[in-house]
């Protein structure tokens, strides 16, 4: 039978990328006065994604790749002030109230205690593990993963610790690159529910064809009705 229900943390339980465009939009217009025909935008994305194998994801690598981006465009020319503008900011951003969202506090509870609920979250340890506490919602999961990275290799090795069979698993998330598609990968099942913001380098292609094993929501408190009907629908989960 179904068994195991993953969460992704950041848009899928709780406000996040919101925060990171609302400081986004400060940085680029600090920095528009020294460069008015530069796309600050995408260089601060590609410095991002050139740094993420080194800082990881979340606000800290975020706040590092915004320097390392104000010094390039402006040559180095960018008051010590500004910087440290910069920095305060990414304390603000960690301090940032976390907000589960609409009728996630609900739908946890119609699932806790018929099935297993994992959070699988990528980013600062300590950053995630905050986030998790300072949610609400912790005393409604079973376990929480705090990963650097979310591929195949990752959710094979949370199947296997945990004694979970893929046909027994379903991850819930709103990035199709972390969320979906490696599970997908592994014969598991996925849920789409797509929030309002989406980090560049979460895109993805969606599935062309899972046979099945792949659903996208409006809302998450959609789910507890789709959970249903998957075990219901489903004769090998029943088997």
């Amino acid at each position: 039978m179904l068994t195991t229900i993953a969460f992704d943390g950041d848009d899928t339980l709780w406000h996040n990328e919101r925060i990171f465009a609302a400081t986004q939009a400060r940085f680029e217009d600090l920095l528009r006065p020294y460069a008015a025909d530069v796309d600050i935008h995408d260089r601060l994305f590609r410095t991002e994604k050139k740094n993420l194998a080194l800082f990881g994801y979340g606000v800290k690598g975020f706040t590092l790749s915004m320097i390392e981006t104000a010094l390039e465009i402006t040559d180095h020319r960018i008051h010590g002030e500004s910087i440290a503008r910069i920095l305060q900011w990414g304390r603000e951003m960690l301090a940032e109230p976390v907000e589960p969202l609409t009728d996630v506090r609900e739908t946890l509870q119609a699932l806790h205690g018929s099935y297993h609920l994992i959070v699988i979250t990528k980013g600062d340890l300590f950053d995630q593990e905050n986030k998790v506490a300072r949610s609400g919602l912790a005393d409604l999961f079973n376990r929480v993963e705090i990963v650097s990275e979310k591929d195949e290799a990752t959710y094979r090795d949370i199947l296997a610790r945990s004694g979970t069979k893929p046909e027994a698993f379903v991850m819930v998330g709103n990035s199709l690159r972390s969320d979906i598609l490696p599970v997908l990968s592994l014969g598991a099942r996925a849920v789409h529910i797509e929030y309002e913001i989406t980090w560049a380098h979460e895109d993805a292609e969606k599935p062309a064809d899972s046979s099945g094993r792949f659903w996208r929501l409006d809302h998450i408190g959609a789910l507890p009705s789709l959970i249903r009907r998957i075990d219901a629908m489903d004769p090998m989960l029943r088997s």
